[in-house]
């Protein structure tokens, strides 16, 4: 008898423990929706033109780059790092609100990369224990993780090599972690060519970078 409340109690605590983070994911993508709707609305106000009006200006220019974007944004119409970037994203369906599902964003990135998306996984399983307060935002060739900004990306680099992107500024190289080109999007990276190099130094690394971007 003891044993079937036990159990019964162990049940409770999962579909709890489930619950909560639905309710965490649901809630992340209304603030996300909110935001993403101030943008569009501030963007109109302020420039006087529609989201949809700059994304026809921008393709109409056959632009392969997404530097490229922002810098005739920026030098041609005036247009802050901000608008541009968000103008630039919208135009190439690259960021993860222009996804009819996240899922597919993840299931293009390991096509033919199948063996390392068991290391996405693991990955992902260990930060979401680092807090509640993480965004998880899936782009066409990586994953963005973010806090008050962005503190790692995770992208199958190639078929040999995983990467893990580290936001660390002022973070001297060392060990596993190591220095990334300039004007990167994360100041440092980890490089991993299978599951069992996710160990204690690479999980710490990736802590302080979460620590760092609260």
């Amino acid at each position: 008898m003891l044993r079937f409340f036990s159990n019964s109690i162990e049940v409770q605590l999962k579909i709890q423990q489930k619950f909560h983070k639905a309710v965490i994911c649901i809630d992340k993508r209304l603030i996300m929706d909110k935001a993403t709707q101030s943008m569009i609305e501030n963007l109109s106000k302020n420039t006087g033109k529609t989201l949809e009006q700059w994304i026809t200006i921008v393709r109409i220019e056959s632009f392969a780059k997404h530097g490229e974007i922002i810098k005739f944004l920026k030098d041609k119409h005036g247009l802050t790092h901000g608008y541009a970037n968000f103008i630039a994203h919208k135009s190439r369906g690259s960021d993860s609100g222009s996804a009819d599902n996240q899922d597919d964003l993840i299931t293009r990135q390991y096509q033919g990369k199948e063996h390392f998306k068991p290391v996405y996984d693991k990955l992902i399983s260990e930060i979401n224990s680092l807090g509640s307060d993480i965004e998880i935002a899936p782009k066409n060739a990586y994953v963005s993780l973010r806090r008050k900004k962005q503190f790692a990306t995770l992208q199958a680099a190639t078929k040999t090599r995983y990467e893990i992107g580290i936001n660390l500024k002022g973070q001297e190289p060392e060990g596993k972690l190591e220095a990334e080109k300039p004007n990167s999007m994360c100041s440092h990276k980890i490089k991993i060519a299978e599951i069992g190099d996710i160990d204690k130094e690479v999980l710490d690394w990736i802590k302080s970078a979460y620590d760092n971007a609260g």
